[in-house]
């Protein structure tokens, strides 16, 4: 299932851009707290690091992604999401844009 709206979120309206534009972001904070990032990477091939663990849930478009310690790449598309846990890195590749939720652990 794909995440359509996120109710009562606060938005920060600054958004933060990554790797010269080919990552852009905003940050959003539900009534109860939670933190959750909302935002599309271009076509590239980015490398990501976390400090908590995460949920990537692709919203439209796809992506390849490689978790730290593994050698497969998997695939990601609309209504698709794959976790990473804290204090790692992943990568993703990236042909058409992949939409993004991240949600925070």
């Amino acid at each position: 299932m794909t995440t359509t709206h996120l109710q009562g979120a606060t938005v920060a309206t600054q958004a933060s851009v990554y790797f010269d534009g080919k990552c852009i972001s905003h940050s959003l904070t539900l009534p109860d707290g939670s933190k959750k990032s909302v935002g599309v990477v271009l076509p590239a091939e980015l490398t990501f690091g976390t400090a908590a663990p995460e949920v990537m849930e692709c919203v439209a478009g796809s992506c390849d992604y490689l978790l730290a310690g593994e050698n497969s790449w998997h695939h990601v598309s609309a209504g698709q999401s794959f976790s990473v846990p804290g204090n790692s890195k992943f990568q993703v590749r990236v042909t058409d844009a992949f939409h993004y939720i991240c949600h925070y652990a």
